[in-house]
């Protein structure tokens, strides 16, 4: 066995290891594969060789234990170009073809034969492969690259795998990454796991910081700021003139690759772009690398996984995209993002990799610490619709009971649950329909997956897949109008179209009736009278079949314009701005992309439509959800009179609405939800206008509350509010508007027969006065401590010796002068008179002169009026 890594019958691995760090580990890998069933977590920094010499490695292992039917070694990588290039890497090394002993498979490309022993697929091929074969027969080792990425399927994948191998004591399971926690998935893997630390292959590398001058906005509207484009341009531009080798640039999406490319200009050296939206033959054209200098301007598909030959100076913006899920908007899109500071350490040392390298980081240096230590696992962030399927079809749709690297969170995981439960994937009880493991064999998400299949009973399977593909492309056409995309797609000559067409047939196939007497492919609904128009002329065949299909995939994003005529309102009640072009004129649209955006002066609902077909009502009704009709209720503001409409509606889009006489039940129903939404208006604005008595009203049996308890009823906000729908509904619903409800009386009916019998004795409203007078009392306000005020002249209480007390708390006396100037403020009237009159006396005789100002206010008669009038 010692010698079952160097050579055997299927890899010299001294071959393909020459050169390559991970070689020197290559003894302790095969040692830690040696026994059946083996765990293993491989660490090694960018460029050491882990993803070619690992499952060389294994492969020969495998070879050893059962020579006769050796497993093959299946080996995930995060994106397409990356598998391809990695098969392609090890078969060149290795001196074989390419699809005998080294192969892989991507969505809708395969290289293998019975031959193969190691073979490159993407996560998601591993998912599905998982789901049509639980045992994986025939194969021996699962490898998990580039975990640390955190992608939804390579976690997926994960767990899944490690469902399999605790089944099947004889499968090895290994993850491999350039910056992992290794602790973290060996704890995932079991107490069996061993943890192989590789040595790292990178050269001396020179790390400096230039952000961009004036603090220029990084991007703006999903793309580079012409600001950050021009300096990254000007970089890669300086670094080129004097860098021995390729300069790599990072920039977060293709877009912005097509940006920079049409801005470097370098004599004599080539400017190449890298991207996945590029064909297979683009992209393996720059990784074979060539006799001259580049400059490659790339998406994070060459952060890792894959390398660019001949870089030596990296150029790196510092942004990177990642999938975010707007739950209000229903909303899933990428989004420009500062990186974490593991893809930074990732770009940087693409530029170490042959020699001694540079790398630029378009930041400053004091941005370092705040940034994120790793990407965020997109199970925290994602639409988890698809993996809740996946997950269903596997038994578990939470994943509680597997290892997964994160748990689903328990917000995303029930969005996910009802919208499969609404879509017939998932029963009551989260467990997978018959139609749910049909839409799992679908390669795309859930929505997509349930249109392509409605679709192809509307319109022919082939005309519902054909924009099922395009709507599960991540590229969208620049106006947003999917028809014209349509067209171009269907004009072929690109490899884009040609791509598409593959989906296409692809996806028809899955799509096609399985049953005996399915009706035949129509690629166009009959022109008399179809779901997508009811006999309705359309501006063309395949603008009725797009439409159709895109409403079925999001029937909650069917939108009309709205009548600013600027904007869209979706069924969902989301409003959504058009890009400029021809989307903007129709009434209709069935969106098919929609993402959020910032709110700004050209977009002001706070979503863009990326991708959308126009339709007509009648196709809006028959693929949006039912028509509902109901009387919609509102106060007309101006007379404060509750309205009636009888609307029609599709969801949140109003399709009619005639005025009608509502009834008194549902006045009163819409009085109450009023009163919830609006509140009573004692704390500022709202449903009620509380007249002068009744707020005094209500202060009064606030202190009767306060000084006697419980048998007096609260008249706090909060509680006056939740008895509201008892003791207000019936007057706002009968009553003739919102001002004529007498708020008095209606507190008054709180109290029943007794308690207003006792109101006047334990709090009256008015005290009376040695004068005769009675004084209205001025109770504290509702919520408030403090005691009953009574304001009164100072000579009207001639006589008075104690002040008045109401409810056991004595009532604080506000005496004022003849001009109703406040003079004293007392409890104790007996005190006043001795301690305070005189000098109240010596300083309001001579203004008040004509007023009675006694030496001794307790034997003179008490007066309204002056001394001359007697009064």
């Amino acid at each position: 066995m010692a010698g079952a890594w160097q050579t055997s019958d299927v890899f010299d691995i001294a071959t393909i290891a020459a050169g390559l760090p991970v070689g020197q580990r290559a003894p302790q890998l095969a040692g830690a594969a040696a026994a059946a069933g083996a765990r293993l977590v491989v660490t090694a920094p960018p460029g050491s060789g882990k993803t070619t010499v690992v499952p060389a490695v294994l492969a020969n292992v495998l070879e050893g234990l059962d020579p006769a039917r050796p497993g093959r070694v299946v080996v995930t990588q995060p994106r397409r170009m990356a598998a391809r290039a990695a098969a392609r890497r090890l078969a060149h090394l290795a001196g074989v073809r390419l699809g005998r002993e080294v192969g892989f498979t991507v969505r809708g490309q395969s290289r293998t034969s019975a031959a193969t022993r190691v073979e490159f697929v993407t996560a998601g091929v591993l998912v599905n492969r998982l789901l049509g074969d639980p045992d994986m027969t025939g194969v021996g080792a699962i490898v998990l690259d580039e975990v640390h990425e955190r992608d939804l399927d390579t976690d997926l994948a994960f767990a899944m795998a490690h469902d399999v191998a605790e089944l099947r004591g004889d499968l090895t399971l290994a993850v491999m990454s350039a910056t992992l926690d290794a602790g973290a998935w060996a704890e995932l893997l079991g107490p069996a796991a061993r943890v192989i630390d590789a040595p790292g292959a990178l050269f001396d590398l020179e790390v400096s910081y230039a952000p961009v001058p004036g603090g220029a906005a990084a991007s703006h509207r999903g793309r580079l700021s012409r600001a950050i484009a021009a300096h990254l341009a000007g970089l890669a531009e300086e670094l080129a003139a004097r860098t021995d080798g390729s300069v790599l640039v990072f920039v977060p999406t293709r877009r912005d690759v097509a940006d920079l490319l049409g801005l470097i200009r370098v004599p004599g050296v080539e400017t190449l772009g890298l991207s996945g939206a590029q064909s297979a033959r683009e992209q393996d054209a720059v990784l074979a690398g060539g006799d001259v200098p580049r400059i490659i301007v790339a998406t994070s598909v060459a952060e890792s996984s894959l390398t660019v030959p001949g870089v030596r100076a990296v150029v790196d913006s510092g942004l990177s995209r990642e999938p975010r899920f707007d739950a209000g908007r229903g909303v899933q899109g990428l989004v420009t993002i500062r990186e974490s500071r593991a893809g930074a350490e990732q770009r940087a040392g693409r530029a170490a990799r042959l020699g001694p390298g540079t790398a630029v980081r378009c930041f400053g240096a004091d941005e370092w610490a705040g940034m994120a230590a790793q990407a965020t696992p997109q199970v925290r962030v994602a639409d988890l619709s698809g993996a809740v399927l996946t997950l269903a079809c596997w038994g578990d749709a939470r994943g509680v009971s597997m290892a997964l690297p994160d748990p689903l969170p328990a917000a995303g995981a029930d969005r996910a649950v009802g919208l499969l439960q609404r879509l017939g994937a998932l029963d009551a009880g989260e467990r997978v329909t018959d139609l749910g493991r049909r839409l799992a064999r679908i390669p795309a998400e859930p929505r997509l997956a349930r249109a392509l299949l409605d679709g192809a009973d509307r319109v022919g399977a082939r005309a519902a897949a054909q924009v099922v593909a395009m709507l599960a492309a991540e590229d969208a056409p620049a106006d947003g109008d999917l028809v014209a995309q349509y067209r171009a797609l269907a004009g072929g000559g690109t490899p884009r179209a040609r791509e598409w067409a593959r989906e296409t047939a692809r996806l028809a196939a899955l799509a096609s009736r399985p049953e005996p007497g399915a009706p035949a492919d129509r690629t166009e609904p009959p022109a008399g009278g179809d779901e997508t128009g009811a006999g309705r002329p359309q501006t063309s065949p395949s603008s009725r079949a797009i439409g159709l299909v895109t409403a079925l995939a999001h029937p909650e994003w069917i939108a009309r314009r709205r009548a600013d005529g600027r904007s869209f309102l979706t069924v969902a009640g989301t409003g959504a701005d058009v890009p400029p072009g021809p989307l903007g004129r129709h009434e209709w649209l069935a969106i098919g992309r929609l993402s959020r955006v910032e709110t700004g002066r050209t977009n002001t609902s706070g979503s863009l439509v990326r991708a959308a077909a126009p339709i007509d009502e009648a196709t809006a009704l028959a693929a949006g959800p039912a028509v509902d009709e109901s009387t919609a209720l509102s106060w007309d503001r101006g007379s404060g009179r509750i309205r009636g409409r009888v609307e029609r509606r599709l969801g949140a889009i109003v399709l009619s609405s005639t005025p009608c006489t509502p009834r008194p039940q549902e006045q009163e129903a819409f009085a109450v939800e009023q009163l919830a939404v609006q509140g009573l208006g004692l704390d500022g604005p709202g449903l009620l206008r509380w007249s002068d008595a009744a707020l005094a009203l209500r202060d009064r049996l606030a202190f009767v509350h306060r000084a006697r308890g419980g048998p007096w009823p609260d008249m706090s906000a909060e509680s006056l509010a939740a008895r509201a729908p008892a003791w207000l509904a019936h007057r706002l619903g009968v009553c003739s508007s919102t001002y004529d409800v007498d708020m008095a009386e209606a507190l008054r009916e709180l109290l029943d027969w007794r308690r207003l019998a006792e109101l006047d004795q334990i709090a009256p409203e008015r005290v009376e006065v040695p004068t005769g007078s009675r004084i209205r009392v001025r109770y504290p306000a509702a919520g408030t401590d403090g005691p009953p005020v009574l304001s009164v002249k100072l000579q009207e209480c001639f006589g008075m010796r104690d002040g008045p007390s109401i409810a056991g708390v004595p009532v604080l006396m506000e005496l004022l002068s003849p001009a109703r100037r406040p003079l004293a403020l007392t409890d104790d009237l007996a005190s006043f008179w001795v301690n305070v009159y005189p000098q109240v006396r010596a300083e309001n005789r001579g203004r008040y002169a004509k007023h009675p100002w006694p030496q001794d206010p307790l034997t003179a008669p008490a007066r309204r009026g002056t001394t001359r009038s007697g009064r």
